[in-house]
C-alpha cells in the first residue's frame, strides 16, 4: 500500500496530510476555505485516493498561504507514496465535462514538475474563493509531485464548473499514472532508467 503522512508547520500555514493511493476516494478535508475543500473531496472522490488534510492558515491575509501550501504537502504526498516509481504507468489522461464546461487533462509523472494552464475563468471569485489560487495550487502540485501538467478549457462559461471539472479530470488523470502495471514489472517506466 503507497501511504504516507506530512506535516508541513510554517509561519504562515500548518498542515498535515495523510493519503493512501490505493484508496476508495474518502476523504476528511478541513482548509479554511469552503470552495477549496469542496475541490480536494472532489479530486479524492474522482482519484479513489483517500485523503486526509487539515490546514490552518493566514485565513485573515487571504487563502493564498493554504491554497498553495496544500499544494506543496500534497505534491509531497504523491512523491513519497511512488518512492522509485517502479512499476507506475507515468501518463494519464482524462477529459471530464461538468454541464456546459470540458477540461482535458494530461500527465506525465516526468520528474520535472511544471504546469502547462490554458483555462479561461470568466468570474474572478466563487464565493470568497479567489479562482485564480486554483492555478497556484496546481503549480505547487505539479512542482512538489514531480509532475508534468498540461490543463486545456475547451469549453465552459461557469468558473464553478470549469475548476470542478479540472479538478475531477486530474484526479481521474493522476489516478492513472500512478496505477501500477503488472507488464511494466520491477523496472521504472524511463529510457534514463529513473525519473
Amino acid at each position: 500500500m503507497r501511504e504516507t503522512n506530512i506535516e508541513r508547520k510554517t509561519k504562515e500555514t500548518d498542515i498535515v496530510l495523510h493519503l493512501l493511493v490505493e484508496g476508495s476516494g474518502m476523504s476528511t478535508i478541513t482548509t479554511g476555505v469552503p470552495f477549496f475543500d469542496h475541490m480536494l473531496e472532489a479530486f479524492a472522490r474522482h482519484g479513489l485516493f483517500d485523503l486526509s488534510i487539515k490546514a490552518i492558515g493566514d485565513l485573515a491575509v487571504d487563502a493564498h498561504h493554504t491554497v498553495e501550501d496544500v499544494g506543496i504537502v500534497l505534491g509531497q504526498g504523491f512523491t513519497q507514496c511512488l518512492g522509485d516509481k517502479k512499476g507506475i504507468t507515468r501518463f494519464g489522461d482524462a477529459m471530464v465535462p461538468m454541464d456546459e464546461a470540458l477540461v482535458l487533462v494530461v500527465v506525465d509523472i516526468s520528474g520535472r514538475g511544471q504546469l502547462h494552464w490554458d483555462v479561461a475563468l470568466p468570474i474572478e471569485f466563487i464565493g470568497s474563493f479567489d479562482t485564480s489560487l486554483f492555478k497556484e495550487f496546481l503549480i505547487a502540485l505539479a512542482s512538489n509531485a514531480g509532475l508534468t501538467l498540461h490543463v486545456r478549457g475547451l469549453a465552459g462559461e461557469n468558473s464553478h464548473h470549469i475548476i470542478e471539472a479540472t479538478a475531477k479530470a486530474i484526479a481521474r488523470a493522476l489516478s492513472a499514472a500512478v496505477a501500477i502495471d503488472p507488464r511494466v514489472g520491477d523496472w521504472v517506466p524511463s529510457t534514463k532508467g529513473s525519473i
